[in-house]
């Protein structure tokens, strides 16, 4: 795909860049952040706008940025309502982002600006997702690196996607691409899955990361089993959303078979063993926790078709916006 000349991005009044952070609770960090980014984005010679989505924060971080939207043009800020989650802010930094290219990172300078250059360069070589890697991450390994490293191998080994951080924020995109994928739930660190399914070029490159300075993480290792639990949900959207019979008459399939095995086994053990077929506790209990773990994640996975049925039908965004500064009105 052919890139826009400098001459032409910098007279075009859209921004050609799109910087988006969500932000929660990061009043010790936005304005460093903020300094850093600008630094970053200048020597790139390119229009560019940042976009600062708070996500209901409960701190001083909606006045700091408040008060950074009224010093500089270039820098939106979309406040929540209250806390949607970083799925819901990373949705609406792509619905309110202009630019050609949206580049995604954290809000807890963790993520290097300076990074960006390299990322946007990627672009600009023809590719449609550059994802970051932290390949020395400077986080705890137990509570944070071994479950990331588990998750990321998971998630590769089932979409086919193999990039090594999925669950690295610092992230660019053509906008083209994002605009065709709809997140709800917690689904923003399965983009690079969605966009392969449309024929995406993606790559991956080493990104700098440095330890938290101010503030509070707000991910644990129950997010590994959230991870898990959303791999499901895509790996059943990605393959079977037109064709659920597979799964759903499969499975019934695999539990016909099993009650005949099960069945069989009971009438030996009657025959053979003169135990009475209705006093087997342990065949009772085997049967009643398969059939109620297939049934609740045939019922998670409806749940989530009719989730999203619910809020395509209607064009519903899963955020609702409080305030926006520097957002020209539509």
């Amino acid at each position: 795909m052919p890139s826009a000349k400098p001459a032409q991005k910098k007279k075009s009044a859209a921004p050609y860049l799109s910087v988006v952070l969500p932000v929660y609770n990061e009043e010790g960090n936005i304005y460093l952040q903020y300094e850093e980014i600008i630094k970053a984005l200048k020597p790139l010679n390119i229009t560019y706008e940042v976009i600062f989505i708070d996500d209901g924060s409960i701190d001083s971080s909606p006045d700091i940025l408040r008060d950074i939207a009224k010093k500089d043009r270039n820098i939106k800020v979309i406040l929540f309502r209250r806390n949607f989650g970083q799925t819901a802010a990373m949705s609406a930094g792509i619905d309110y982002a202009a630019g050609t290219i949206i580049v995604f990172m954290d809000s807890d300078l963790q993520n290097d600006p300076n990074d960006i250059g390299m990322l946007f360069k990627k672009i600009e070589e023809g590719y449609d997702v550059v994802s970051g890697w932290r390949k020395k991450r400077m986080d705890k390994f137990l509570s944070r690196k071994l479950p990331s490293r588990i998750a990321n191998w998971l998630i590769a080994r089932v979409t086919g996607v193999k990039l090594h951080d999925l669950g690295c924020s610092l992230k660019a995109y053509r906008s083209e691409i994002l605009k065709q994928v709809s997140l709800y739930g917690e689904m923003h660190r399965f983009i690079p899955v969605h966009a392969s399914w449309i024929g995406a070029k993606i790559t991956e490159v080493p990104v700098t990361h440095h330890p938290r300075q101010y503030g509070q993480s707000k991910y644990g290792i129950k997010r590994t089993f959230k991870v898990i639990l959303d791999l499901i949900t895509v790996t059943f959207m990605g393959k079977y959303s037109t064709k659920p019979i597979y799964v759903f008459g499969g499975t019934g399939f695999i539990m016909f078979t099993l009650s005949i095995l099960t069945g069989a086994a009971v009438i030996c053990m009657k025959v053979f063993l003169y135990l009475p077929m209705n006093r087997n506790p342990l065949l009772i209990l085997t049967v009643m926790l398969l059939l109620l773990a297939v049934l609740f994640i045939q019922i998670g996975i409806l749940a989530e078709i009719l989730i999203r049925i619910y809020h395509e039908a209607q064009n519903k965004q899963p955020y609702n916006v409080l305030e926006t500064f520097n957002v020209p009105k539509k």
